[in-house]
């Protein structure tokens, strides 16, 4: 840290953030030499498997959050980085730290559903001079955990759809983990009807590729934190703002279903952060069969 800050300048405070999966974050409070502060934030990958990944992830976030400086999109601006943990016990990336906070209640997602949809559009318009790596989607046919209890019949026409090669595609600006928990929001108390966004963070996985996947991403998180109707909802939104989609619906079906399937193989991880937010009725019991309900929806509507 000594070695980014300004002369004069120290580190007086710091706060852990939460609601992270991979990496811990912390805000850290600088004191200037005018007699202010500012805040930077530290993304350091401590658990060792997403450490093995660090490298490449951190280099990419660095290169993305580079790329997109002037951009439009409200994304941290880059300070410095560290993906081999040459200077630091851990890889490290330090950036500004941008206001606002997520927002996971129920209360007023009819209203943030069409500005998360604005923005993703604006993302997918981002024309990078050198694109990032192809997109990489890991689930198989044979990797999916069909819940307990969930339309064995539904889960069995949903995996088929992916076991056909990904359809053709015209390739777009990917963040790649697009959802709820990466947007920040500035909602002026005490309604919660006037929200925007400030911040969109987390550019570790930016990749090329199909806008639908990014669609299909944050469809499934709406579809497990707000229910079913919402993930059904959210590529309406996106075309309402302007985005475009496969046009065919067995297209559209592919990535939505493939991204849910995904989703199979890690409900505690994605629902413990969202407890820990304050979401404690979500739990893994109850995601699972909110993602029964989504996929079952999917198939009935588009398969």
């Amino acid at each position: 840290m000594s070695r980014h800050l300004e002369v004069g300048e120290r580190i007086v405070g710091a706060e852990a953030l939460h609601g992270g999966i991979t990496a811990e974050m912390r805000r850290l409070t600088i004191a200037t030499r005018g007699g202010g502060t500012r805040d930077l934030v530290l993304r350091t990958f401590v658990d060792p498997f997403y450490a093995g990944h660090a490298e490449d992830w951190l280099t990419r976030e660095a290169g993305a959050l580079a790329l997109l400086t002037g951009s439009g999109v409200p994304a941290p601006g880059l300070v410095a980085v560290d993906p081999s943990a040459a200077h630091c016990e851990y890889p490290s990336l330090l950036m500004t730290h941008l206001a606002g906070r997520t927002v996971l209640d129920d209360e007023g997602v009819e209203t943030r559903v069409p500005l998360l949809a604005r923005q993703l559009v604006a993302i997918h318009a981002v024309r990078p001079a050198e694109r990032p790596r192809e997109y990489v989607a890991l689930t198989t046919a044979d990797s999916v955990v069909t819940p307990k209890g969930a339309d064995a019949a539904a889960w069995a026409a949903a995996i088929d759809v992916i076991r056909r090669p990904a359809p053709p595609y015209e390739g777009r600006f990917l963040h790649r983990d697009f959802q709820p928990g990466n947007v920040l929001f500035d909602v002026p108390p005490p309604s919660p009807e006037d929200p925007r966004i400030t911040g969109v963070v987390d550019w570790a996985q930016t990749s090329w590729g199909p806008a639908d996947l990014d669609v299909a991403h944050c469809s499934t998180n709406l579809a497990l934190l707000h229910g079913p109707a919402w993930g059904l909802r959210f590529a309406e939104a996106y075309e309402e703002a302007g985005g475009v989609l496969a046009a065919a619906a067995s297209e559209r079906l592919y990535w939505r279903v493939r991204d849910g399937l995904a989703c199979s193989e890690e409900v505690r991880s994605v629902a413990q952060p969202w407890r820990e937010a304050g979401r404690a009725e979500l739990t893994r019991r109850v995601v699972a069969q909110r993602l029964d309900a989504y996929v079952t929806a999917l198939m009935d509507a588009l398969g």
